[in-house]
């Protein structure tokens, strides 16, 4: 039955003529009966038309609504039912923890047309509402038009100065966007605007899909577990507290699917007074900002290194007087002054070797592992502030030499993060994300390296933290727990000297754990880093990440390993103050 061929109400032509057939019947009654002289009948008559015709409208306009609730367009997203403008669906983390929502908060507007006192109503108003200025609540009371004063008020504040009983004063419901966890997780979580536009972090990214959220579609999943941003804010905060840096930045992303299970930029904000940040507050150093990040991309020279076959762990290299490569000369931080194998050079951070093993790869080889190792591109993740890197104009022989270990080339956090990937998981690099895979799920990504040479990765980072073997990273070990990483301490480029200043430095430590167990098993990258963090009586004044990261990034790695399921074992206690275990070999 086509709803077109119906009459009002829902009825067919053929009804209504019914209907009126019946009315002029009744009509004729009524004739009959004030002919008869029965002015009773006439009386009954009339009441039971009026009964029936009441019935009737009752019935049509049942059907009328249940023809709308059953055929509309409402609530289907297109319809009269459809969410309101600015609306948004609720964020949460991993495992349903609340992360952002929109509640119910209101507008005050004063009509000073109806307010009897307005002395009195301007003062009970400025004792309210103390941080409105007194200007703006003259105009709204002594003014001649009803004006807004204030929005986004709580239930309990509204319900306050309703209870002021003020004549004049009335309230309009306004979804606000609230952030019950203040300033956790604000750079990854983000913020919006008056009108619900997302502004920054997973707001800005994921604004479509949450907008369409708000319509009945669930929440949207972040792939970070708050219980992990938790313990990673915390340390980082007491780190940038005892070492007073310009900035800093967390990581924890697990390596085989490439989900973002905590970032923390410091200083942070907080998203519910996002208009009263600073921008330097509101900036993701993780993802919008580029540092040269030092020794840690001696880890990836290593791994190109091997990848290659240009040489093994056991390779050797002279270390003993500083290196000349075009017009520049390296020198070592701590000069050994020896002869290095392989994985020495990694544990002592030598420049000298790096650079060697850099220039055995050559120019060619070693800009395209970096390409696809992500670093000469903006991080592949669905934040909108992945900053695009700063890398060599030229691939010449000082590029290769500046680059192995560090310098010459800017990446961002997030891009090392993932860089770091097919190092620690086989070789492949699948993309970051902030949205939370389905259990068992491994995006697969382009291969970089072999899963031998991340094999051996794993057991070279694992020496270089291992105490009492001279490696730089022995601060962040963890007793019970297998944690390999690489220090970094990459000094910046002063305009004012035109050269590099060893006074400021950017210091970090990327981290893995567990480095022990199949290449498949579950397992996750630390990243810790300060900007211009300066040195202490309980560091001898020293800055760089061994000293200053390293630590942090132990802290958080042994408070966020039972949130992941990784436990500590007794054995490896022994395995890790072992005086036979000799680096050099067998790895």
């Amino acid at each position: 039955m086509s709803l077109a061929n119906l009459g009002p109400s829902g009825f067919q032509p053929g009804a209504w003529r019914w209907l009126i057939e019946r009315v002029w019947r009744l009509e004729h009654a009524f004739e009959r009966s004030r002919a008869a002289a029965k002015p009773e009948d006439d009386t009954r008559i009339r009441i039971f038309f009026v009964m029936a015709f009441f019935g009737v409208c009752f019935v049509a306009l049942g059907l009328g609504a249940s023809v709308a609730a059953l055929l509309s367009n409402a609530g289907k997203g297109n319809g009269f039912m459809a969410s309101t403008e600015g609306a948004r669906g609720d964020l949460v983390d991993r495992d349903g923890r609340l992360l952002a929502v929109d509640l119910t908060h209101y507008a005050l507007y004063v009509d000073p047309r109806e307010v009897w006192d307005k002395g009195e109503a301007r003062r009970a108003l400025g004792r309210a509402l103390p941080q409105i200025p007194a200007k703006r609540l003259d105009k709204a009371v002594y003014g001649d038009r009803r004006t807004f004063l204030i929005g986004g008020l709580t239930p309990d504040e509204k319900d306050a100065i309703f209870n002021l009983g003020l004549p004049g004063i009335s309230f309009e419901d306004q979804e606000r966007r609230m952030y019950p966890l203040g300033a956790t997780a604000s750079h990854l979580v983000g913020f919006v605007d008056s009108g619900g536009k997302g502004l920054a972090g997973a707001e800005r990214a994921l604004d479509k899909p949450i907008r369409q959220a708000a319509g009945g579609g669930g929440p949207t999943v972040l792939s970070i577990d708050i219980r992990v941003q938790a313990a990673l804010e915390d340390e980082l905060r007491k780190a940038a507290m005892e070492f007073q840096p310009k900035g800093a930045v967390g990581i924890v992303t697990n390596v085989h699917t490439g989900e973002i299970l905590g970032l923390a930029s410091y200083p942070d904000f907080d998203p519910n007074k996002a208009g009263a940040a600073t921008d330097d507050q509101k900036l993701n150093r993780a993802a919008a900002s580029v540092y040269e990040m030092g020794s840690t991309f001696k880890a990836f020279t290593v791994a190109i290194g091997l990848d290659t076959g240009v040489a093994t762990p056991a390779s050797t290299f002279d270390a003993r007087e500083p290196f000349k490569l075009g017009y520049r000369t390296i020198h070592d931080y701590h000069a050994a002054k020896a002869i290095l194998t392989l994985v020495e050079v990694f544990k002592h951070s030598s420049n000298i070797g790096t650079a060697k093993l850099a220039e055995g790869v050559g120019a060619t080889r070693l800009s395209q592992y970096f390409a696809k190792l992500g670093l000469t591109k903006p991080a592949i993740v669905e934040l909108q502030e992945s900053a695009r890197p700063l890398t060599p104009r030229k691939w010449d022989v000082d590029a290769v030499a500046s680059t192995s270990f560090g310098h010459g080339m800017n990446v961002s956090p997030l891009a090392l993060a993932a860089a770091m990937g097919p190092l620690l998981n086989g070789g492949t690099r699948p993309p970051l994300t902030i949205l939370k895979l389905a259990s068992g799920v491994r995006p697969e990504g382009p291969r970089v390296i072999s899963e031998e040479t991340s094999q051996q990765m794993l057991r070279i980072m694992r020496a270089n933290v291992i105490p009492g073997e001279g490696g730089s990273g022995g601060k962040a070990d963890v007793p019970g727990l297998t944690v390999g990483g690489k220090t970094g301490t990459g000094e910046k480029y002063d305009p004012a000297i035109r050269g590099y200043n060893h006074q400021r430095q950017v210091s970090s430590f990327a981290a893995v754990f567990p480095t022990e167990g199949p290449i498949e098993a579950d397992r996750y990258f630390v990243l810790i880093l300060l900007d211009e963090p300066k040195g202490t009586a309980a560091t001898a004044g020293f800055s760089t990440g061994g000293w200053v990261a390293a630590p942090a990034a132990g802290r958080v790695i042994a408070r966020i390993a039972p949130f992941l399921g990784v436990k500590r074992r007794a054995e490896i206690l022994t395995v890790a103050t072992s005086p036979n275990v000799n680096p050099g070999t067998g790895l």
